[in-house]
Formats: structure tokens, sequence, C-alpha cells
């Protein structure tokens, strides 16, 4: 998503970086650009001109007309302002004083609901919670049976009974308090377009167990119908927020980027893929400096906290640093980025990225023959690579179905990033040395608000190189 809108923001704001002053006519031109990009994406009209006028305004003010970086002033700018349109800030939740925190799920069919809810259950749990998932979906065949699967695969239970789903969503929520579950989660039923007996439906739901968050769930894909389902359902639920799926497609955007403008509700979670661990919490902020090309270091390093412990990262990296670091160290770390989500997701998160590589299908298949090809080795080869001779590269080809070629390219990089950061620590080590021994770090400040992750920027931080797959170098974030 947003890839067609990334691309005219970066033609438009590179041709602007390039002036050294920026006259009237520079700004009206690129606003007239803007307006035609953001109405290409499937905008909002009203979002449009009210992007574009405070964009106007913003561009002529001195201390970006007269600026000696005029460009730079106009992209901050415009950072500021997608930020706004979509949201300005993350939904922050709390939870019910007297728990279970009450859920209640609500959107056309066909929007990926029931997908939402269970993925929603993963999400609370991953946060310390103890959900409980309810079936009120009693119209769509085999609704249940669907929320039952994918609750499964996450080990949270799922409440249901045939009948009147209002009484189903009432006996759910008895169910919740008897048992000591903090989080109620319940999936109501769509249809395909919005009718009174839908609306009539959730809203007695609504009524009988009082939520204290009701969420749409809309198709990215849908563009501006999606806007105007958030504004009927608004109309009759009062939202608290929205659930945004789909949002891998190739879908323009338009929803994202109309929705809390037009409904006056902000996007609260988002849905990257078909994985239930493909959903996390909408950022306007991040989501802003991605249109715009410069990545989303955040979130990539959240996803890597969630699957590298600290103490084994903390090893890794000074195995590494050793020059210890084995072959089955380096599968290790491969597995993690492989749960860390889509590679092209995850590679459109690094700034700096050159755009050939975002645009390029990422084949996944590609770190699974590296990992074939240390798998087809011995222990003692995996440990010690410099034993493996022509006769062994052969061996390990057959077994991993490669060529010898391929053996010996990877073996060639390991043993180069191996020396490399082996040759790296001895120059810290000196640099050390030079600066006075034993003078203490100063530590990272971290304010109210401040991102876990944001110890990035620390010059303590270490990361660890893997391997370059298909032409890809990935780096893991160390700690």
């Amino acid at each position: 998503m947003f890839e067609s809108l990334s691309d005219r923001f970066d033609g438009i704001l590179g041709r602007l970086r390039g002036k050294g002053r920026l006259s009237e006519s520079d700004v009206a031109e690129a606003m007239r650009e803007i307006r035609l990009a953001l109405l290409e994406a499937d905008v909002h009209l009203n979002v449009v001109k009210r992007f574009v006028d405070r964009m106007q305004a913003r561009c002529l003010e001195a201390e970006v007309t007269e600026s000696l970086t005029p460009g730079q002033q106009v992209v901050k700018a415009v950072n500021e302002e997608l930020t706004v349109i979509l949201g300005g800030e993350s939904l922050q939740l709390s939870y019910a004083q007297k728990p279970p925190t009450v859920v209640l799920l609500a959107g056309l069919q066909g929007s990926g609901k029931t997908t939402s809810s269970a993925k929603l259950a993963r999400w609370f749990k991953s946060h310390g919670r103890n959900p409980l998932l309810v079936g009120a979906d009693l119209q769509r065949p085999a609704a249940v049976e669907q929320l039952q699967t994918l609750a499964g695969q996450i080990e949270v239970p799922v409440f249901s009974s045939p009948g009147d789903p209002v009484k189903t969503t009432q006996a759910g929520l008895a169910e919740a308090r008897r048992t000591g579950r903090d989080v109620l989660i319940v999936d109501t039923a769509g249809r395909l377009t919005i009718d009174r007996e839908l609306m009539d439906e959730i809203a007695a739901i609504s009524d009988a167990v009082d939520p204290n968050y009701t969420f749409l769930v809309v198709d990215a894909m849908a563009g501006q119908d999606a806007v105007n389902t958030a504004e009927a359902f608004h109309a009759t639920l009062e939202l608290d927020g929205i659930i945004l799926t789909k949002l891998d497609g190739d879908a323009r955007g338009g929803a994202a980027l109309s929705v809390k403008e037009v409904v006056g509700r902000p996007i609260a979670f988002a849905s990257t893929g078909e994985k239930l661990d493909d959903f996390d919490q909408f950022h306007p902020e991040r989501m802003a400096e991605r249109i715009l090309g410069m990545g989303d270091v955040l979130t990539l390093i959240e996803k890597a906290e969630e699957v590298f412990e600290q103490e084994e990262a903390e090893a890794a990296t000074q195995r590494l640093l050793e020059g210890t670091f084995t072959l089955d160290d380096f599968v290790d770390q491969l597995r993690k980025v492989r749960r860390m989500g889509d590679l092209s997701n995850i590679v459109s998160m690094m700034p700096g990225v050159p755009k050939e590589i975002k645009d390029s299908d990422i084949d996944e298949r590609e770190i699974g023959k590296v990992e074939a090809i240390v798998l087809s080795m011995t222990p003692e080869e995996r440990i010690s690579p410099d034993i493996i001779d022509g006769s062994r590269r052969a061996r390990i080809a057959t077994g991993s179905g490669t060529t010898p070629a391929r053996v010996s390219n990877l073996l060639k990089q390991f043993k180069e990033m191996r020396k490399m950061m082996k040759g790296m620590a001895g120059m810290g080590t000196k640099a050390t040395a030079r600066k006075g021994k034993g003078k203490k770090p100063q530590k990272s400040k971290k304010g109210p608000g401040r991102a876990r992750g944001s110890r990035v920027q620390s010059k303590e931080t270490q990361e660890i190189p893997i391997l370059d797959v298909d032409g890809l170098d990935l780096t893991l974030p160390g700690r």
C-alpha cells in the first residue's frame, strides 16, 4: 500500500530539495501535484482540500521561504501534516477497573472481521492479558468454526451458543467473569451491505454488554467506500476506532488517509498480512515516515524485540565479536528474522533502502536455500567451516539441492563477516584505551512516551550483520 503515493511524493519533494529558495510559483506547482497525487490515491476530496490548504500556508511562511534548506522544511511540513490526517497520535488503550474490558468488533461481511478478532486476541495476549473470544456471528455459515480454528492457533478460548446473538454475547460476558478473563472480544455478524437489520442487531448487542471499545473493521482495498461505511456505523454505534485490514494489498491508501478526518475516529490497529502476528497498533507518525520513504525503524526494532531474547542476542553478539560465531548461530539468527514477518514488509521499514530493492519481489525461498546448505553440513563443519574441502562442498551441495559454487559463496561471505566483526572488536578496544580506560558510558535518558526502541541511537548499540541473501543485506538490531 502507498507505493504509488510514495513514488509521487518522492518526485515532488525531490525537485523542491534541489532549490535554493522557494518562490510562490514553486509552492503553487508543488501543491497542484500533491493535490493530484492524493486524489489519485482515492483520498476524500474534503481531506485533500484541507491538507493542501494547510500545506500551502506553511510553505509560504518566512521560516520556509527564507531557509537555506527550504526543501527539507517542506518535507518536514508534509511529514507533520500527513501525521495529522492519519490520526496524530496512536490510540492509547485503557482497561476497565472491573474486568473484563469488553471490545466489540463490527463491520461488513468480507472485511476480515473474524480474522481480526483472533489477531486482536493474540495482541492482547502478547501484552499480558487473558482474553476470551465470543462468536456472535450466527448468520454466516461456519463463522464460529473459523473463529475457533484461528483461536486454537493462539490458545485462546471461544464462547458461543446457537440462537440469539444478543443472548450469546451476554452469556459470553458472564463466562468471562466466571473464568477470570480480563478481556472479552465480541465478533459480530456482518452483511454484504449496510441494512437496518444489521444495524439493529449490532446496536442491541452493544446495549446489552456496554463495550469499553467499539472498533469497526474495514477493508483498506475498499477506498472511499470504507469511509462511507465508517460514517454509517459511527452514526449507530459511536465508534472508538477503526481496524484497517489488508494494508499489505495494492490499495491506493485513500481509506487510511481519509477516515480520521472524515469520521473523527482514529485508526486503532492495522493488519498487514494473513498471519495472526501480522497485526499491531497503528502509529500515524511511523506511517507518514514510510509514505515519505523514511522507513520505520521503531516498528522494526519492536518486531525484533519480540523474537530476540536479550541474553541470547548479547551472547550472539559477543561470539560474533570474538570470532567464535558459528554457522549454527547464524541459522538460529536467520530463523528469528523469518519469524519477524514478511521480508518485503521488513525491508520497507528499513531507512535508506533503494527503491529498486523495495519494489522487487524478495524470494524468501532464497533464505530457505541458505538454511538448507548449513543444515546439510555436519556439526563439526558448522563449527569449523575451514575444514570444508572440495569433496565436502560437493556433498553439501547435493544434500541441499544447490551447487558447490553456491556453498563456496556462502562460506566466503560467512568468513569475511567473522573476520570483519573480529577486527571491529579490536578497533573498539584500541579506541577505548586511547580515550581512557574505565570511563563509564553515559546512560540514555528516557522521557515520558519515549519508544523503547529508541536506544538504537545509543553509541553502545551493536548490530548483528547476516549474510547477503539474493542481493539483500540484512542487519539485525543488537542490544
